[in-house]
């Protein structure tokens, strides 16, 4: 009998490792998910903002392409400060282990 109670404890635990790597696995998905999406707003809020700037300082006959080169220098410069703060988040989480 306890030999019997002992492995329906460890078909429960194992059971539950289970559950715990699958929510783990949806919860890595989902943080990459919000990954994108802020990246996705990010570029957003800078086309917006360089926008926004150019019509605030709108001289006669501002060119196109020199709004699209700003937007994506400013694409650019965003990028690499997330590259950044990525890097920055991964330290942590690398000290926090050890």
């Amino acid at each position: 009998q306890n030999e019997k109670e002992l492995q329906n404890v460890v078909k429960q635990q194992e059971e539950k490792m289970l559950q715990l790597i699958d929510k783990s696995g949806e919860v890595t998905r989902l943080k990459g998910e919000i990954s994108q999406l802020k990246r996705s707003l990010q570029r957003a809020e800078t086309e917006a903002k360089v926008l926004w700037e150019e019509m605030r300082g709108q001289q006669p006959k501002v060119d196109a392409s020199y709004v699209q080169e700003r937007v994506l220098l400013r694409q650019e410069v965003d990028k690499l400060r997330l590259l950044l703060l990525e890097k920055e988040d991964q330290n942590l989480l690398l000290s926090d282990k050890h």
